[in-house]
């Protein structure tokens, strides 16, 4: 077994075991494989992406490409890579897309936690393997030394699979032989009834949430009415079944939808296409300072329920700031104490009321003095 060293050139927050494994392996085959010559690397990251910043101050003739699904995770990558001057490296590109969208590449890195989600792990995988070129490596790592899964997923593309054990994690090396015949499709269609109206939805691994209509966004829609002219928000859309249905309602009303996950708002725009809606808009943003503030009539919210309610504050936060005064905000959740402790920080007339398995907490945002 190799001891634990850490990962060399990428100064500030170490990166994750899973990462740190990875990108000792990556150096090492990227130098063994005449590492004076150009290359294109591109991966994703479970944190800072500090196996990239590290290739690409290597590696300077390198191309480095670093893929996040959600802009919070990649401005914050961006912020860490950045040097004493404030610039990136100028081979490192840090993206926040839908999905990998590169071909012809000499190597992918694909650092796993082994408590992820499978299928999306799956999705993953596929990705960065079609997008290598014939005889192009992938290295993947895993934060499970004893891991199987992995390993057997692999295999499914290449039978030889070199491997590389540690304390902590292993890493697994997979040269491209053959193009693949056919990549599978994870994302899913699915059809749910809102005011006698069939609303398509699609949902992909990643997003919020997948295959299925969640029941706190149908607890959300049964709570609220929508009348013409209104002006809705949606923060933290997901696939964007309360954005579509409410859509659906009344085409006079407008809805903005907005997410910090670029296949979110992917899955909500064929959602509006297969809906036919024109009602709808989106916004990519992870920052809570939202297009057109202080003039939407309704939030709607279903706040997530990990991390410590910070996210949640955040929520209310950013409904306060685009609400209009007397705009309303409402959000559906299993956590209610939070909410009644904290509503009426930000709004007045605040309630919260069981709706089923959940709880909706409604307030209004002060109207203007005068």
């Amino acid at each position: 077994m190799n001891e634990p060293s850490p990962a060399s050139g990428t100064p500030g927050l170490p990166p994750k075991i899973e990462e740190s494994r990875l990108l000792e392996v990556a150096l090492e085959q990227m130098e063994t494989a005449n590492s004076s010559r150009p290359f294109h690397v591109a991966g994703c990251s479970p944190g800072r992406g500090q196996a990239f910043a590290a290739i690409a101050d290597r590696f300077p003739q390198g191309v480095v490409d670093l893929w996040y699904l959600d802009l919070h995770h990649s401005t914050l990558a961006t912020d860490h890579a950045r040097d004493a001057s404030g610039e990136l490296p100028a081979n490192l590109t840090i993206r926040c897309a839908a999905d990998l969208d590169r071909k012809d590449l000499d190597w992918t890195i694909v650092p796993l936690s082994s408590g992820g989600e499978q299928e999306l792990t799956r999705d993953l995988v596929q990705q960065h393997y079609h997008a290598l070129a014939i005889q192009g490596h992938m290295i993947v790592s895993v934060d499970n030394p004893k891991d199987r899964w992995v390993h057997e997923l692999l295999k499914t593309y290449e039978k030889r699979i070199r491997v590389r054990p540690f304390a902590d994690a292993v890493v697994y090396i997979v040269e491209k032989t053959q193009a693949l015949k056919k990549c599978k499709d994870f994302s899913c269609q699915l059809a749910f009834r809102d005011c006698d109206e069939l609303i398509q939805l699609v949902t992909r691994p990643g997003v919020f949430s997948h295959r299925e209509l969640d029941n706190g966004a149908r607890q959300l829609l049964d709570a609220v009415d929508v009348y013409p002219e209104a002006k809705l928000i949606d923060i933290g859309c997901g696939s964007g079944s309360v954005t579509l249905g409410l859509a659906k309602r009344d085409g006079s009303a407008h809805v903005h939808a907005v997410d910090s996950n670029a296949r979110a708002l992917a899955c909500l725009q064929q959602g509006v296409l297969l809906n036919g809606l024109e009602n709808v808009s989106w916004e990519l943003n992870a920052q809570g300072n939202y297009r057109d503030p202080s003039t939407f009539d309704m939030a709607l919210a279903n706040p997530p329920y990990f991390g410590n309610f910070l996210i949640a504050e955040k929520f209310l936060q950013a409904a306060h700031r685009s609400l209009r005064p007397g705009g309303r905000l409402v959000l559906v959740t299993k956590q209610p104490s939070w909410y009644e402790t904290n509503m009426p920080r930000w709004f007045e007339s605040c309630e919260v009321f069981p709706s089923r398995r959940y709880h909706i907490a409604s307030g209004i945002k002060e109207k203007a003095a005068g």
